[in-house]
């Protein structure tokens, strides 16, 4: 934690010395000193110090300069910092303006010079002014600060971009939070520029999107694309990351691709207590940190967030083409985008979507979720985890299915902690018939498939875990996918009549290798995955296996 500040502005050079020295000799343990001789450069340091999150104890400013008085730069000062104390040099002669000041900017105290010995004439004071700070002085969080809507899509996305990225970040709601507002005004910024990032070395944007902002934080490394990688993965979730570190650690020039954050959507779980090795289980966020930290020091390229536009072969080599253009050339390709929730299409909930209605991100929002009313759409295991969170905020949790219960659709060991939360509810046979709200979501029609009976519920806050559906939208080779989307691997190829038009190799595809040769699929976008963490895993690090005998046959 950096050292509160003690602010000093003297336009006399050989004053403002002798004041830093005798300051620095007696408080630099607890507090950094600085110092300048010029007003504006004093007003624009403020300014960014207040930005990155620095506090500043105290004041100590002369009367006497040719820019700006004294009286009129703690003016502009207190509105910056409006906690810190005061205290304003003067010569004899200027006493009288000092007493007046006392109202003016409240000042605390007008110290005369010289003031030596400062023993007796220095110390004492500052004493006393810094020990009643200190008692209201709460050290402010240094770091990304969101400022935004809490019912806004984009302040949504921005968070939970930040949060799927492991980016620690503090959100502020411009409704509620004065330090968001205060931040606002300092920087003569509107609620019409919001959101606002606020950022480490004190800049901001205004309603940036994620690649400009990725960029800013340092997500979106630069890849040498005239090198030809050994293997890109696209999608960095458990099947991903797995395939990460095996092709890493093997030796292969690695590259990593996501289009958004990393995890996918067990990146997003609360708590996963069935994988192998973590008897008390684990969040995704915490599986995800591991997963890329180990990746990474091993020597695997990540390039976050890019989507992949398209796959070209050419020359034997595959070509990846992103949204920019910009090819990036590979031996071979594993293809690990995993799956994306489907959409409920029913009335109002569109309009609401990030306002109240979210996909996924139950940990980004629950915080928002204290004392309300909160309902979750689903029965699988990640809507369980889901509520299971949700239950620590919320007043209740209401699960709505189709299904009678949920035994058929989800972890026993979920369906038992469900059932000990008394703030948990399951109503089955349920279903939303549409969606309500002003600016934000705030009532549900629920109807019952089978009595066809309609209730009107007060709803703060729903989420949605239905189905899946593959992100395979964007491949335009010959590769051949199921009815729903999902890519066909191994010997099922070969029920497809088109397969033998394409595959012209003299050997049967390896398990996991799609019509493409070269080209792998695994875990959830791959017809016939288990959808489980541990199954992607497993499939990700098998994949590396087959392209290392694929790159064996093409040398």
């Amino acid at each position: 934690m950096s050292l509160p500040i003690i602010f000093c502005i003297d336009d006399d050079a050989q004053v403002l010395r002798a004041i830093t020295r005798d300051l620095k000799g007696k408080y630099r343990e607890k507090y950094k000193i600085l110092g300048t001789d010029k007003v504006q450069e004093a007003l624009d340091s403020l300014l960014e110090l207040k930005n990155k999150g620095e506090s500043v104890a105290l004041f100590v400013s002369d009367q006497r300069m040719p820019e700006m008085d004294g009286v009129s730069f703690l003016e502009k000062a207190m509105k910056i910092y409006p906690e810190a104390k005061r205290i304003l040099l003067t010569a004899y002669s200027d006493k009288d303006a000092a007493i007046k000041a006392i109202n003016a900017v409240k000042l605390d105290y007008y110290l005369v010079k010289p003031w030596d010995p400062p023993e007796e004439k220095l110390y004492p004071i500052i004493n006393d002014l810094l020990d009643d700070w200190e008692c209201d002085y709460h050290p402010v969080f240094k770091g990304i600060k969101v400022i935004g809507y809490q019912y806004s899509n984009s302040s949504h996305e921005i968070k939970d971009f930040l949060a799927g990225n492991l980016v620690p970040y503090q959100w502020h709601d411009i409704t509620t939070d004065h330090e968001g507002a205060k931040l606002l005004e300092v920087n003569k910024l509107t609620n019409k520029d919001l959101p606002v990032v606020f950022l480490e070395d004190g800049t901001y944007l205004s309603k940036p999107g994620i690649v400009e902002l990725a960029a800013k934080i340092g997500l979106n490394p630069h890849v040498e694309r005239q090198d030809v990688y050994d293997v890109v993965i696209i999608g960095a979730g458990p099947a991903g990351l797995a395939a990460g570190v095996y092709g890493a650690s093997e030796g292969l020039k690695t590259l990593l691709i996501e289009r958004r954050a990393p995890g996918g959507q067990v990146g997003t779980s609360s708590r996963i207590e069935n994988y192998l090795g973590f008897p008390t289980g684990l969040s995704g966020a915490e599986l995800t940190r591991r997963a890329i930290t180990q990746a990474a020091r091993l020597g695997t390229e990540f390039l976050s967030p890019q989507s992949v536009k398209s796959i070209e072969q050419k020359d034997g080599y595959k070509k990846i083409i992103m949204d920019d253009a910009e090819p990036i050339n590979t031996r071979s390709v594993v293809i690990t985008t995993g799956v994306d929730y489907r959409k409920l299409e029913t009335t109002g909930i569109g309009d609401f979507t990030g306002a109240g209605i979210y996909y996924g991100a139950a940990m980004t929002e629950a915080a928002a979720c204290k004392d309300k009313e909160v309902y979750v759409v689903g029965g699988g295991n990640s809507a369980g985890q889901a509520a299971m969170y949700l239950s620590k905020f919320a007043k209740n949790v209401y699960i709505l299915i189709r299904k009678e219960d949920l035994s058929s659709t989800m972890s026993a060991y979920l369906i038992d902690q469900i059932a000990a939360t008394p703030n948990i509810h399951i109503k089955p046979k349920s279903e939303i018939t549409e969606a309500r709200g002003n600016e934000r979501l705030e009532e549900l029609d629920i109807i019952n498939v089978d009595t066809q009976q309609v209730e009107t519920k007060v709803a703060d806050a729903l989420y949605i875990f239905i189905g899946a559906k593959p992100f395979t939208e964007w491949i335009e080779l010959d590769i051949i996918k199921d009815g729903k989307g999902f890519i066909e691997t191994g010997r099922d190829l070969k029920t497809y009549g088109d397969f033998n038009k394409i595959w012209k190799q003299k050997r049967d595809p390896y398990l996991l290798e799609t019509s493409c040769p070269g080209i792998f699929a695994a875990g959830d976008v791959r017809a016939g995955a288990m959808n489980r963490v541990a199954s992607a895993v497993g499939e990700g690090s098998m994949a590396i296996s087959f392209v290392h005998k694929y790159l064996a046959e093409v040398k």
